[in-house]
C-alpha cells in the first residue's frame, strides 16, 4: 500500500479496508456482514472515498486505488 498516497488523500485504513473488499466483488450487504457493520455504514464510508478520490463509481475507485497503489 501507499501509505503516502492515503495519507495525502486522508484515507483511511477502515475506507481502505472497505473498497479493497469491493475490489474483490463483495457487495455491501457482504461486506457489512463480514466487517458486522451496517450497510449503511459500508455506503457512507464508500461516498467518502469517492470524494477523496475525486471519482463517481464504484469501478472508478477501484482503478484509481490500484492505479495509486491503494490497493492491489
Amino acid at each position: 500500500m501507499n501509505v503516502q498516497a492515503a495519507y495525502f488523500l486522508e484515507i483511511n485504513r477502515e475506507e481502505l479496508e472497505i473498497l479493497a473488499l469491493v475490489a474483490e466483488g463483495l457487495t455491501n450487504k457482504e461486506i457489512a456482514t463480514k466487517l458486522l457493520i451496517s450497510k449503511k455504514a459500508v455506503k457512507d464510508t464508500l461516498t467518502q472515498v469517492y470524494e477523496k478520490l475525486d471519482v463517481e463509481k464504484k469501478q472508478q475507485a477501484i482503478e484509481k486505488a490500484k492505479v495509486l497503489s491503494l490497493i492491489y
